[in-house]
């Protein structure tokens, strides 16, 4: 896998990618169950992601002689409830909180959506539900709804991994909060038929969920902290990005500009179920600033404006899901 750098006023980009791909599912048991088209194609895809927008536009393709009904379902990024962080979320109060929109051949479409909660790879969705707690994990509602539950449910919740236990003193006296830990996992649904030997174009809308820090936290006084190899291998920073994260946080120290981390994913995996290869795969980046910095994987991709990085393959197979970090400039602190 190639790694390209584009200098300090530019952006680093190397390895890997970010948000999620059409795929084609069937109902089952348990919910949405994902397969393999042997009869569509993606013909096309152009694939946008920045922290403000993700766009996808597809052309899927019945190679064979007769229609198809299936179920397209476009599975979104997890969110998963943390003590340590935060997540950026258009909407913590709305089922469709990232304000998801889709269009087929230019009609716009209301999706289903299909949400599953799980911890320690267990799914408690129906205990959840059966107490009247909303699946988001970062709702106040959730947490408002937490709080009706009794006590003995609470510890039995929190040994399963679901909630844990907050603990502060706001100035009057210690308090508990109990706060959910589990993940959510949302996917978008809608049955179409495919003409045969025709195509059918389908885009998608949304802005995306970014999660951060408020410092660059992969590294401390210039040196490695926890959690460096995990970056290093899911964003494949190289030794030049390091250096570089290096520097602008003993900028910071200085009075400089002070940078913070963005996330952004995005499943890609999933357009490997259908039939063949992607024909032709167009994936842009828009960093933001100019003075933003970005590393993830990806093959062949090159600087074509002051914010925007594009890669194009033909016959793509997408093996892996996309990562992004991006540092984000903010200005320095006044002294």
């Amino acid at each position: 896998m190639k790694h390209v750098i584009f200098g300090l006023a530019g952006i680093l980009v190397l390895a890997k990618s970010a948000a999620a791909n059409d795929t084609m599912a069937e109902l089952r048991t348990g919910g949405l169950e994902y397969v393999i088209s042997s009869h569509i194609t993606m013909a096309e895809e152009e694939l946008f992601l920045s922290m403000d927008e993700v766009r996808v536009d597809y052309v899927f393709r019945n190679e064979s002689d007769k229609d198809v009904t299936s179920i397209i379902a476009f599975p979104m990024p997890d969110i998963a409830g943390s003590p340590d962080s935060n997540v950026a979320i258009p909407d913590f109060e709305a089922d469709n909180f990232l304000g998801f929109t889709v269009t087929q051949d230019g009609q716009s479409i209301q999706p289903q959506l299909q949400q599953r909660a799980s911890a320690l790879s267990v799914d408690f969705t129906e205990e959840l539900k059966r107490r009247n707690i909303p699946l988001l994990p970062y709702s106040d509602k959730a947490v408002e709804a937490l709080k009706g539950l009794p006590p003995e449910i609470l510890k039995e919740w929190e040994t399963k991994g679901l909630i844990f236990a907050d603990e502060f003193d706001a100035g009057q006296g210690w308090q508990t909060i109990y706060r959910p830990i589990w993940t959510m996992h949302s996917t978008y649904w809608w049955k179409t038929t495919f003409p045969a030997k025709k195509d059918v174009r389908v885009s998608h809308r949304y802005k995306p969920s970014i999660g951060g820090t408020v410092a660059i936290s992969f590294l401390s006084n210039g040196k490695p902290s926890e959690g460096f190899n995990e970056y290093k291998t899911r964003y494949c920073m190289d030794d030049s990005f390091v250096k570089t994260a290096a520097k602008l946080e003993k900028a910071a120290n200085s009075g400089g500009a002070i940078y913070t981390e963005a996330w952004l994913s995005y499943v890609l995996k999933t357009g490997a179920n259908w039939s063949g290869n992607i024909g032709k795969f167009k994936l842009t980046i828009d960093k933001g600033k100019p003075d933003n910095y970005i590393s993830l994987c990806a093959d062949g991709i090159k600087k074509t404006g002051p914010t925007t990085f594009v890669m194009e393959k033909t016959d793509f197979w997408p093996q892996k899901d996309l990562d992004l970090l991006f540092l984000v400039a903010n200005p320095p602190m006044p002294q």
